[in-house]
């Protein structure tokens, strides 16, 4: 995929849960994370799940936006979610990982930003050669809490080539 990308919280859980945080670094030139989605990581949401892999994760670039929340994103998102449209709007990068819909409608709707999530990831994972199976991945996320819909994880793996269309 290449390029920037700045990430928010739930995508970075996901996929350090599964001890594939290094898709990220393979697939991107930069990825950032805003001071507000590091701090939310730190404190420890989902009993601390992939705490550990994002600690050793030193590539990632954590990086406090330079202006002050804008008060619209502040007042209908939460400030990880508010921070990573701030400074992919700051720095000028195009490209955002969330994986909430209320987050993700509002990057890709209000502010043109292209919005990509964590199956997503797996799935150019996948195509550049660097992850076997998306559907192991994304059990393996479900069996560790992460919470995907049902037809996100069906369009994805028809997507990865892995299930054909159910009738």
């Amino acid at each position: 995929m290449n390029g920037a990308i700045v990430s928010n919280t739930g995508p970075l859980v996901a996929l350090a849960v599964i001890n594939q945080l290094d898709l990220l670094r393979l697939l991107f030139d930069d990825v950032m994370v805003p001071e507000a989605v590091h701090h939310e990581l730190l404190a420890g949401g989902m009993n601390q799940a992939g705490l550990a892999a994002y600690q050793q994760a030193r590539w990632m670039n954590v990086i406090k936006p330079a202006e002050r929340l804008d008060p619209l994103l502040a007042s209908v998102l939460d400030s990880g979610e508010a921070s990573v449209i701030q400074l992919a709007r700051e720095r000028g990068i195009a490209c955002v990982l969330i994986d909430e819909r209320k987050g993700r409608q509002i990057a890709r709707e209000v502010y043109q930003l292209q919005v990509i999530g964590s199956a997503r990831v797996l799935v150019e994972a996948k195509r550049h050669g660097h992850l076997a199976s998306v559907e192991t991945a994304l059990a393996a996320m479900r069996q560790h809490g992460y919470w995907l819909h049902d037809k996100i994880i069906a369009a994805v793996l028809r997507e990865a080539g892995e299930r054909h269309n159910e009738a």
